[in-house]
């Protein structure tokens, strides 16, 4: 247990992703901003994140309260150039992006930062192999490492196993995360907590916004995410198709990057204990006329027919400080991912209160009850996606009456002050 009058904490998010502080486009740089802004009050809190560019200089700056500090990465790019040219290295359970060789000046830079600080608890989004070299530089220190994916589960037993023995809190950022990581190494299960993801109900949520869309009279369908194979698009556009021709006064707004596909070897060459998943891969084939790979969002495209283009938008990336005019605009939320540890997306569809319908896959069962909040239902099942959505649409009172709950739900277990008091309960306790 930590008993120091006030903690002095770091954060550390991924090394390939620039994340813009205060206020970032990604999921783990929104739980990050989120979460330390409030530790703040009480602790001394410092953020260290990429720097895009050529530079070498670090540069910090400060938002309310709170130190980001910008590691420069253009060695780390030119070093896993090299790397990734070195036949044999990496194989499927051990790819380029879990190597302790990746990013490497970027983990060092930090260890020895951390050092200078006196850090007492560094919190390390997904990226296990910074542990070793944090724990040799900083003996005393704590070290949590929080999961937003399956990677632990996925990758290299002893490669893995040998990362976590030094590691003082394991997080998931759902149970299916957590309960995962304990039956896989059972030696670190009293390390493993969940702290779920969360969510700001007063901005997502808004009276007039809902009034008005009692009375539209085209109901509105919301995805939101990037647009990238594993998150079922295909299946979302199917299902579409079923219910305009039962219920033809509806409109699909799909919100996120159509540029942003998940490159393959980051969940689809992982997954061998989901195959729906796995089949995924025929959406990075190579045109066998052109002889290039097109695009998932062009492979969309040419699914859908002129007359159900008229149901759909494709809205692109929006800025998170935006998004919540399409959650108050929106009747129903989907999720139609194959694979999901906890999308962020739902639990901001809850805070507006919006009925969803998600997949049957990772954290999703956790957050949408089944017949109360929304429903939940096979992934991949087209059918059984479209009669979920059309049992919504067709009954208003049962619209109104899942999106209630869902707020109601949204502010009980997910709001930001009741995530970070759960974090802290975790940092106060470690084993």
């Amino acid at each position: 247990m930590i008993t120091k009058e006030k903690m002095r904490i770091a954060f550390v998010t991924q090394p390939f992703y620039y994340t813009s502080f205060p206020n970032p486009s990604d999921s783990i740089g929104i739980v990050t901003s989120q979460i330390v802004r409030r530790l703040a009050a009480n602790c001394e809190v410092v953020v260290y994140t990429p720097v895009e560019g050529k530079t070498l200089q670090k540069k910090t700056e400060s938002y309310e309260g709170v130190d980001y500090q910008y590691i420069p990465i253009v060695r780390d790019r030119l070093f896993n150039k090299i790397i990734d040219k070195i036949p044999g290295i990496f194989n499927t359970k051990k790819p380029n992006y879990a190597s302790k060789l990746y990013y490497y000046f970027y983990g060092l830079q930090i260890a020895k930062e951390l050092k200078k600080r006196k850090i007492d608890i560094v919190h390390v989004h997904n990226f296990s192999q910074y542990i070793p070299v944090i724990r040799a530089l900083n003996p005393e220190i704590k070290i949590a490492l929080h999961m937003h994916c399956e990677w632990l589960t996925q990758l290299d037993y002893d490669m893995i196993q040998g990362r976590l023995k030094d590691a003082d809190l394991i997080i998931g950022c759902s149970e299916y995360i957590t309960n995962k990581i304990r039956v896989r190494f059972p030696e670190f299960a009293d390390k493993c907590q969940t702290v779920y993801n969360g969510v700001d109900s007063h901005f997502f949520y808004s009276i007039e916004s809902k009034k008005n869309a009692d009375i539209n009279d085209v109901k509105q369908l919301l995805f939101v995410s990037r647009v990238s194979p594993e998150k079922g698009v295909h299946i979302l556009l199917e299902s579409l198709e079923k219910i305009v021709n039962n219920f033809p006064k509806v409109h699909l707004n799909i919100v996120g990057s159509t540029e942003e596909a998940l490159p393959k070897e980051f969940i689809i060459n992982l997954s061998n204990d989901n195959q729906k998943v796995a089949e995924l891969i025929s959406f990075y084939a190579t045109d066998p006329v052109t002889g290039k790979e097109l695009s998932y969002f062009e492979q969309l495209q040419k699914q859908i027919s002129p007359e159900l283009a008229k149901n759909v938008t494709f809205w692109g990336s929006v800025p998170h400080e935006k998004l919540n005019k399409y959650y108050q605009n929106a009747d129903i939320f989907i999720n139609s991912s194959l694979s999901e540890a906890l999308g962020m997306p739902i639990l901001e569809a809850m805070a507006g209160s919006v009925p969803v319908v998600g997949s049957r896959v990772g954290g999703i069962p956790e957050a949408v009850l089944n017949e109360k909040t929304g429903f939940v239902v096979e992934p991949g099942d087209a059918n059984e996606l479209a009669a979920a959505l059309l049992r919504i649409l067709k009954d208003d009172n049962l619209r109104m009456s899942m999106g209630d709950a869902s707020y109601q739900r949204a502010v009980d277990l997910f709001s930001w002050d009741h995530i970070v008091e759960n974090l802290l309960y975790h940092y106060n306790n470690f084993s």
